[in-house]
């Protein structure tokens, strides 16, 4: 057992699956006859469960969400693969990061989904668990998906790091008593995470690199 814990989000902190994202959204839009919402407008709302994107983005049509999820889903999982890539130096941030901590994933993202990703990308061995959104009753900014990762890697919350690219990462490490790493590779604008975060850096190496030499 290592000396931290680190806890990554996936989307806009490890990886680039905003392709996949809106495609699926726009089969979603097309299968139910709604006039698509723009790009921007989806992205800023990456790091909420699917439920909550589409009742916010369609206040209206709330009913039609679990319809929405099985359409985005019955297309996410035909892309997904072929449309994510690793972000800039996340690889390295990983490698890294395992030479002297233990490592999990904390997304919203559907655990289903994850791993089979993951291990695509060629970085699945490194973490030692994975919390999805189908592995809690509450999702981030809930401590639950976090308290779960350290439940499940048997590690206490002292030296365990969250790092994410939304407001939601660092609300969830708040509320769960652990110490957070914001990034402004992703989806939320550095001025909106300054709202929430005194420690921002520019991707997962320099979080990671930072971590290393508390």
């Amino acid at each position: 057992m290592k000396g931290k814990t680190l806890l990554f989000d996936l989307d806009g902190t490890l990886i680039d699956s905003t392709p996949a994202i809106l495609n699926s959204f726009y089969f979603a839009f097309e299968k139910l006859g709604l006039e698509p919402s723009l790009d921007e407008d989806i992205k800023s709302l990456v790091g909420l469960p699917l439920d909550e994107m589409f009742s916010k983005l369609y206040q209206d049509k709330a009913y039609l969400a679990n319809q929405f999820i099985d359409f985005y889903r019955e297309k996410y999982h035909k892309i997904y693969l072929e449309q994510t890539t690793l972000l800039l130096l996340a690889k390295e941030a990983l490698e890294l990061a395992d030479t002297f901590a233990d490592l999990a994933v904390v997304t919203t993202k559907g655990s289903q989904f994850t791993k089979p990703l993951l291990d695509f990308l060629g970085v699945g061995h490194l973490f030692k668990t994975i919390v999805g959104r189908n592995d809690v009753k509450f999702p981030k900014p809930h401590p639950e998906p976090i308290l779960t990762a350290l439940e499940r890697l048997n590690k206490d919350k002292t030296h365990a790091f969250m790092i994410g690219d939304t407001q939601f990462d660092i609300l969830a490490a708040k509320a769960a008593e652990i110490s957070h790493i914001a990034l402004s590779c992703g989806y939320e604008s550095i001025e909106s995470l300054q709202k929430h975060s005194d420690c921002i850096k520019d991707n997962a190496y320099e979080a990671v690199k930072f971590i290393k030499n508390l």
